[in-house]
């Protein structure tokens, strides 16, 4: 009996971490469709500015920034699910998945980081051109 037990206990901490797994992958979604929404809505602003004669490359690479921000955010949320699956379920097509989302979060991580210090710089050496973003 205790052995069965046992077995039900670990089936139960299992599906506990397949459900924390699930939310945490849809959180993610919900990031990456939130960053969106923002920066759509912003670029929309960037585009009725423009009609007025307003237009600023500098507003639409802040728009990109600030996405790439929630995109980077969402990959994080991804890892962690990746990284309960795998501990679920070890196997080759999960560290490869793994391996996947972890090298192209690095990536993103890395351009995002130069554009975002490169913005900063802007903001520090022409900060006139930020009063309106």
């Amino acid at each position: 009996i205790g052995f069965l037990f046992d077995l039900c206990i670990n089936v139960f901490y299992m599906k506990i971490f397949v459900y924390i797994e699930m939310v945490i992958s849809i959180i993610s979604v919900a990031v990456v469709i939130y960053g969106v929404l923002i920066s759509l809505i912003a670029f929309i602003k960037t585009e009725f500015l423009r009609i007025k004669g307003k237009y600023s490359i500098l507003r639409v690479r802040v728009i990109r920034a600030d996405l790439g921000t929630y995109l980077l955010l969402s990959l994080e949320l991804l890892i962690a699910a990746d990284v309960i699956k795998t501990i679920l379920e070890p196997g080759i097509q999960e560290l490869i998945v793994l391996a996947g989302v972890v090298l192209l979060r690095t990536i993103l991580s890395s351009f995002l980081n130069k554009e975002i210090q490169e913005i900063d710089k802007e903001r520090i050496e022409h900060p006139e051109s930020f009063t309106e973003i």
